[in-house]
């Protein structure tokens, strides 16, 4: 068994995951607005994406990969769109008064944790990275096992991130004012927003 391979799908996991980009703002978001573990949980969904489309790269499941790839602009519209109502959302969202007091009523972990999860199995580009990086860099599961660590590096690594940043973002938490949310809010909603117009215009042209 070659635990390289572990390694090597932790740190192409860690790195795609740490790409900024509208689920990065998302899970910000979800941090500041509603505690560390439904960001954490909002992050182990795109882990979980991640990992799926890591192991089709390290499978060599290459039929599955060309039907992803063909249905890239029905998976744009549906993901553009939905992040296009989680901007409407963000910007309408009122911060509360106890803003370090988490809300999983508000924001159920199981809501948080699919929502994520299906935004980032909507974008067939994740499983062309991976797949670019394992050619590029010469990584080859090869065997069944050696695929299975890729795959659980991957998701190890991607994990990894979002601990990191999640974390990060906790701890500053407390300091911030529901006037200094809401201004985030602003602010990521019209990101998002910028982020959905453009899958959506990427998928239809």
């Amino acid at each position: 068994m070659d635990l390289s391979l572990l390694v090597q799908g932790f740190v192409l996991g860690f790195t795609i995951a740490a790409a900024v980009g509208p689920i990065s703002l998302l899970v910000v978001r979800r941090t500041l607005a509603d505690g560390r573990l439904v960001g954490l949980v909002s992050g182990l969904g795109v882990a979980t994406a991640d990992a799926t489309y890591g192991a089709i790269a390290a499978f060599g499941l290459t039929a599955l990969s060309d039907v992803l790839v063909d249905w890239r602009r029905g998976l744009g519209i549906v993901g553009g769109t939905f992040l296009l109502w989680l901007a409407w959302r963000t910007l309408r969202a009122v911060p509360g008064a106890a803003v370090a007091e988490p809300s999983t009523v508000r924001q159920g972990l199981a809501a948080a944790y699919l929502s994520t999860l299906g935004l980032t199995l909507a974008n067939p580009m994740t499983i062309l990275s991976f797949a670019a990086l394992f050619v590029g860099l010469g990584v080859r599961g090869g065997t069944t096992a050696g695929a299975a660590l890729m795959t659980i590096g991957v998701f190890g690594g991607s994990a990894a991130w979002w601990v990191v940043l999640t974390s990060a973002v906790g701890g500053l938490r407390a300091r911030i004012t529901p006037r200094w949310l809401r201004r985030i809010n602003v602010v990521s909603g019209l990101l998002i927003g910028g982020f959905a117009l453009v899958a959506i215009a990427t998928a239809v042209t």
